[in-house]
């Protein structure tokens, strides 16, 4: 993305990761789990591959992983925990 649009590269860099993602209030776990429900919720799963790597990273499992998939189906939408349910298999077959 730098080097499409360098600004924003920085920022999210600088700012989401350098501080909101760095601040003590909620564990990296808690962040990684909040963020890649809003992103199932919100049907971006473009980002979604990404943060559930980073989700594991941070100590979330593969099963904790699939059961947010499986509770966000009830309140998110049918399609988008499905869209969801696809980009995790390729990302955890990896």
């Amino acid at each position: 993305m730098g080097d499409f649009a360098p600004k924003l590269a920085k920022l999210t860099d600088d700012v989401l990761f350098g501080d909101v993602w760095a601040r003590e209030e909620l564990s990296p776990r808690d962040r990684s789990l909040v963020t890649v429900a809003a992103l199932i919720a919100n049907g971006n799963t473009e980002q979604l591959r990404g943060h559930l790597n980073l989700a594991k990273t941070n100590g979330l499992s593969e099963t904790e992983l699939a059961e947010v998939m499986i509770h966000l189906a009830f309140y998110a939408g049918w399609p988008r925990a499905i869209s969801a349910i696809l980009v995790a298999k390729e990302v955890f077959k990896e």
